[in-house]
């Protein structure tokens, strides 16, 4: 089995797909013994391209049915029995600290986009910082800090992780391009930039859509449905 064949038995798992209708009595009448491998052929060949067809553009999220792990768009998504919830107060992202939205976006290399069904933010946070000084993660806050929007470069791999409980998440889209929807509280950590999750920074998140535009990656997080949160997604500026 090769990577490509591996990665589509897996996300099939993760896959909200209807009930196939029986057909199995009208095909059986209709194929003759010759004919039977030419269909096997063929549905083998329609199958793949179903799955391919719903695959995420350019392969960029990897799943693991039997490790119930989903990475999509710099997330991490695992889904276990029960994951220990956090106690204690987290601890910031890494030299995290308030800026002005000018300056924030100053301090990023990517464009900081504002969705148009919440407006300006009350609070904008940036953090973790490389050696040039360029920041590596946008927060726009909202609702006194319940609501939060984090922006970040998606071209730089893995930015945070998420335990669930089963099934945890699934696919949904925002403006015809694949997310993923996050339903109710989870734990969320920070990965830092040499791939260790940080368990310092752990807390119970709220709901959570998780989507890529333009190798930007965002968290939409706060209490809100799913349709709430993909208009609000839809609604970037």
């Amino acid at each position: 089995m090769d990577e490509l064949e591996r990665e589509l038995r897996d996300l099939s798992a993760w896959l909200e797909t209807p009930d196939a209708p029986d057909v199995t009595a009208r095909v059986r009448a209709r194929l003759t013994t010759p004919r039977r491998r030419r269909w096997r052929a063929w549905a083998a060949a329609a199958l793949v391209a179903l799955v391919v067809a719903v695959l995420p553009p350019g392969r960029a999220a990897l799943a693991d049915a039997v490790a119930g792990l989903l990475r999509f768009a710099g997330v991490t998504v695992v889904s276990s029995s029960g994951p220990v919830l956090p106690t204690g107060t987290p601890s910031p992202l890494p030299a995290q600290r308030a800026a002005a939205l000018d300056e924030a976006q100053r301090a990023v290399r990517f464009p900081i986009r504002l969705p148009a069904k919440l407006g300006p933010p009350e609070r904008v946070l940036v953090a973790d910082p490389d050696e040039t000084g360029a920041c590596r993660v946008a927060t726009l806050l909202y609702r006194g800090g319940a609501l939060r929007v984090d922006a970040f470069d998606g071209r730089l791999d893995l930015a945070f992780h998420k335990e669930t409980n089963r099934p945890g998440a699934a696919w949904v889209q925002v403006d015809g391009e694949f997310a993923v929807w996050v339903d109710g509280p989870h734990v969320l950590s920070y990965v830092d930039r040499t791939g260790e999750v940080r368990k310092e920074t752990a807390r119970l998140a709220a709901s959570t859509l998780i989507w890529q535009d333009a190798d930007v990656s965002y968290r939409l997080e706060g209490d809100l449905t799913r349709a709430e949160a993909i208009e609000i997604a839809r609604s970037l500026d």
